[in-house]
This record gives structure tokens, sequence and C-alpha cells, in this order.
């Protein structure tokens, strides 16, 4: 039944990318929009970026999988969670000190809400230690 998971992973991996694809359209909303037309929320791309960092170096470094907590896969839940606290308060800072207008730390929140979730459905689908997993990409 290969055939059958391979489908679903296709589906699965289309909806995450249209998903992805809202999120960052919020995200450039945002950031381009008239009233709005400053980039500065754009540095929040680094904290996405970075945000899955700390569960592939933990994941890499616990050898011991059945385990149900480890203290570098504890340390690793820490850093990803002051990761995406920190994309979260970086607009509202910037609206905060009228770098930018709230309008546009709205949408960037949005984005940010849409993308982090993404990010989670992705482990979530392809974190799985089956056959088809996020380690052969």
């Amino acid at each position: 039944d290969s055939a059958g998971k391979g489908f679903q992973l296709c589906c699965s991996l289309v909806a995450l990318s249209f998903t992805g694809a809202i999120g960052l359209t919020f995200l450039m909303l945002g950031c381009a929009l008239d009233d709005y037309g400053v980039y500065w929320p754009l540095f929040v791309l680094i904290f996405h970026a970075i945000s899955p960092i700390p569960h592939f170096i933990a994941k890499r470094v616990t050898y011991d999988s059945d385990a149900t907590s480890s203290a570098c896969r504890e340390l690793a839940y820490f850093f990803t969670t002051g990761i995406v606290v920190s994309a979260f308060g970086f607009p509202v800072v910037l609206a905060r000190v009228a770098v930018i207008k709230w309008g546009a730390c709205g949408l960037v929140l949005a984005g940010n809400a849409v993308i982090f979730l993404t990010i989670q459905g992705f482990f979530l689908v392809f974190g799985r230690g089956d056959d088809f997993s996020w380690e052969q990409w």
C-alpha cells in the first residue's frame, strides 16, 4: 500500500506548500501595501528559517528515541519557543515604536501564525520514522 502512502504524502506536501504561500502572502502584504510600505517586518523570515534548527540538532544528538524526554530535547523545545515568541514579538515592538503601522503588524502576526503552523505540520507529517520521512529529502 505504498502507492496510497505516496499519494497521501504528496497531497500533504501540496497542502503545506499552499499554507506556506498564504503565510508569506500575509507577510508580504504587511510590507508592501501602499499604506504600510516599510520592509522591516521581513526580518521575521530569519526567525522562520532558524526555528527548526534546535529540533534538528536535538534529533541528531539524542540517541535514545524511546525516551519520552531528554535534557537535549527539552533544551531544543526551550530554544524553539524563544525563537517563535521572538518572531511574534518583533512586529509588535516595531509597531510600538512606530516603525510600522499596527495594520502591518496584524498582517505579519497572521502570517507568522500560518507559517509556524505550516512548519509544525511539516514535522507532524514528515517527522515519523517510517519509510517516507523528511530525512530522505
